[in-house]
């Protein structure tokens, strides 16, 4: 059964997949639905895996203490996330942009890779339209960012098969809803005021669970 904090946690990691659905739509590039199935599929699996390895971990600790955990987890990476959007933004883009197709960094409980930067480096062949190992690339991207929330998710008993598919198809809504939204208008800017709503979320779903 789907609970509130399963479709909460569920919307605040799939808000990366509405802005790269917008960011999509802006620039006319489009995702087929076959592509999005693909990427909702990266989505579920990487987040059944991350829930897989939190319980691995809950083996080593008491009900209670894996609890609480996985309450500080989600709490910690929703703090982590405010602190992102309020921290200014220094690096200057020296790289030659045709020599970066992918660039991992890692961080703590989270890898950013620059594909969410700048997600039409995706459409590889320029051509107009997300397909085939573009679209695992971008599912994969997307998915990665919220594995610390997975083992969140899991180490404050969360079902895992549930909560993967919730994922998945709260993805796949992003994206599309995105995508529309983004071929619809011309400005974004109103979108950098919901970029907190992420962190503030798993900050909730983690105090609901402690």
């Amino acid at each position: 059964m789907v609970s509130f904090s399963m479709l909460l946690l569920a919307f605040a990691v799939s808000l990366d997949s509405f802005g790269t659905g917008l960011t999509y739509g802006m620039k006319e590039i489009k995702i087929p639905i076959k592509s999005v199935l693909i990427i909702s599929s990266c989505s579920a699996i990487t987040f059944f895996m991350a829930m897989g390895f939190g319980h691995f971990l809950e083996r080593f600790l008491s009900p209670q203490a894996g609890q609480m955990a996985g309450g500080l987890i989600l709490l910690g990476l929703g703090s982590y996330f405010l602190f992102q959007v309020a921290k200014p933004d220094k690096r200057a883009e020296t790289v030659p942009k045709e020599k970066t197709i992918v660039k991992l960094e890692i961080k703590s409980l989270g890898i950013m890779i620059q594909i969410l930067k700048k997600p039409t480096i995706a459409d590889l062949d320029k051509s107009g339209s997300i397909n085939g190992w573009e679209a695992v690339l971008l599912g994969v991207a997307l998915s990665l960012d919220a594995f610390g929330a997975g083992i969140g998710a899991a180490m404050v008993d969360m079902p895992p098969i549930t909560t993967a598919f919730t994922v998945a198809a709260m993805s796949s809504i992003f994206v599309l809803a995105g995508i529309k939204l983004g071929f619809a208008v011309s400005k974004v800017t109103w979108m950098k005021k919901l970029t907190f709503l992420p962190g503030i979320l798993l900050i909730i779903i983690g105090l609901m669970k402690l």
